[in-house]
């Protein structure tokens, strides 16, 4: 496979579509919706790591829990804050298990904190990055000045935690390093034609055989990393800093956290601002067919823009370098492409390549040596993109984000598998999204295996009495779309939405004109219009 062959535009564009061979990475995880919600942690952790490879190292040091919570309960809790290096300070504390059951067996929640700049803050704003998996401490601790501006560390105590199953709180365990590598990169031999009845059955039991890895390692918290008991804990939280209403920026996933927290809790709901927005009713299919259209369409404003550069290894109109793109992806998955670590290129970890970039405008330029080294046979640019989607790094997993992800999702998902729903899904990915669709359908096999069914409904958010929660959304952002932004700021009650028209996923510290509404919001409780317009 030589560069003009891909990229220089032929005479005669009539010719036959590319049929690839039956070869796939052994089974995606979860086909469509990680690009929900893994596809959000990378771009507010994974992407830090990816484009800054040496982020500050936080301090070891070792936290003592409070005492065990009693009849006060554990909102009483008297965190011990210590110094963690470079004017952060971490604490540990208790949480129960099963919140319906919360005088049996507790969890450990990782908090890092940056006291307010001025010595004299307002109140505690917790942020939490998204995923679900991604890890909140980590984003407060090593990406301050993305995760808030200055403004708000001035006048904010800024905390990030772990939710229950992430990270450095009690957390979700599956696979060692090298099991994880064969889950995600091992690619199958089987013959069986995608979405057959025996694909199918081989997908299901590969998901069976992880779920039932993560449940031996994990135990009985396995059954309780789902969001509404996160809610629970994050309103501990709340109870243990002093604060009597929650203050709160979520991005991404971390948008349904707090649109679930406004739900249950509306009295105490604060100054809530919500960007990036995931649907609260948005099902898994829903999910699915929004992010793939989402992903399509930035890749086409990629290859749109690239066209016009010098640079551009792409060449001919955009509908012609789209499909080129789509054949890229089907010679990868046709030819045995070896990295220098000896793994090979499957087209579903050269999609995780190519999405990775496209969750911001600034990193569109990795595409170009993405393209152009793949097409020179050299896989190990896509392998780069694609470990730091999943947090790898010399052949070890830097966080458990990818397990907890499945284990949060199979719980806020209904999942069940349905062959000819599922076929018929598929089939209306590839129409509505020909150059990546293909690769996108039958994402139910991922959780119909799980040890534990999902328990939360795809209901709507009303937050009936809560005071205005601001909502961020992007019109260009592929992750999650505008309408779920328009859609959940109709939902709400007292919802403010704020529009921002550009590219990449979430707005906030990416606009001036967002970052004063946000900020003025969050500091002085000034609400905007609500359909107000940042560019």
């Amino acid at each position: 496979m030589t560069a003009p062959e891909l990229y220089e535009e032929p005479h005669n564009t009539d010719s036959d579509a590319y049929r690839p061979k039956k070869r796939w990475r052994r089974w995606v995880v979860v086909i469509g919706v990680i690009l929900v919600v893994i596809g959000l942690v990378v771009s507010l952790t994974g992407v830090w790591r990816l484009f800054d490879p040496n982020p500050a190292t936080p301090v070891e040091v070792e936290l003592e829990l409070p005492a065990q919570p009693v009849a006060d309960g554990f909102g009483a809790q008297t965190p011990n804050w210590t110094d963690c290096g470079d004017g952060f300070e971490c604490a540990d504390v208790h949480a129960p298990l099963d919140w319906d059951e919360p005088g049996g067996e507790t969890i450990r929640l990782h908090m890092v904190k940056q006291p307010a700049t001025s010595g004299d803050p307002i109140g505690t704003l917790f942020v939490n990055p998204g995923g679900p998996g991604a890890s909140g401490a980590d984003y407060v601790r090593n990406a301050i000045d993305a995760a808030v501006g200055k403004p708000i560390q001035r006048d904010f105590d800024v905390i990030g935690w772990d939710p229950r199953g992430v990270g450095s709180s009690s957390a979700v365990s599956c696979l060692d390093a090298a099991e994880m590598d064969e889950y995600l990169f091992g690619v199958s031999d089987s013959s069986a034609e995608r979405g057959s009845t025996q694909w199918i059955e081989e997908a299901v039991a590969s998901s069976q055989e992880f779920g039932a890895a993560c449940s031996e390692n994990t135990g009985e918290l396995l059954a309780h990393v789902d969001t509404l008991s996160t809610v629970h804990d994050l309103d501990m939280l709340r109870q243990l800093v002093g604060d009597e209403h929650l203050n709160y920026l979520g991005y991404s996933y971390g948008t349904h956290i707090g649109a679930r927290y406004a739900e249950t809790f509306p009295e105490r709901a604060g100054r809530l601002v919500l960007d990036g927005v995931l649907d609260p009713t948005a099902t898994e299919a829903d999910v699915i067919r929004e992010q793939t259209l989402g992903f399509e369409l930035a890749l086409r404003s990629y290859v749109t823009a690239c066209l016009g550069s010098q640079d551009c290894p792409l060449s001919g109109s955009v509908d012609f370098a789209m499909g080129k793109v789509s054949e890229l992806l089907d010679e990868v998955d046709n030819a045995a492409l070896e990295g220098s670590d000896g793994r090979i290129l499957s087209a579903s970890t050269m999609l995780t390549a190519i999405i990775t970039p496209l969750y911001a405008e600034s990193n569109w330029g990795y595409l170009n040596s993405l393209f152009e080294s793949v097409a020179d046979g050299d896989p190990d640019i896509a392998f780069a993109l694609a470990d730091s989607y999943y947090g790898r790094l010399d052949g070890e997993y830097l966080d458990n984000s990818t397990e907890a992800f499945q284990a949060i999702n199979c719980l806020d998902y209904p999942n069940e598998v349905n062959p000819e729903r599922m076929r018929e899904q598929a089939a209306e990915l590839e129409r509505i999204a020909p150059t990546i669709g293909r690769f996108q359908g039958f994402g139910d096999v991922s959780c119909a295996g799980w040890p534990h069914k999902g328990v939360e409904e795809r209901a709507p958010v009303r937050a009936a009495g809560a005071d205005p929660i601001l909502v961020v959304g992007t019109t260009g952002d592929p992750a999650t779309p505008y309408r779920w932004a328009e859609s959940l700021a109709e939902q709400l009650e007292s919802g403010v939405l704020l529009r921002f028209e550009g590219e990449g996923h979430t707005a906030y510290g990416q606009n001036a004109c967002v970052n004063e509404v946000v900020e003025s919001y969050l500091l002085d409780g000034t609400v905007p219009t609500s359909g107000v317009t940042c560019s």
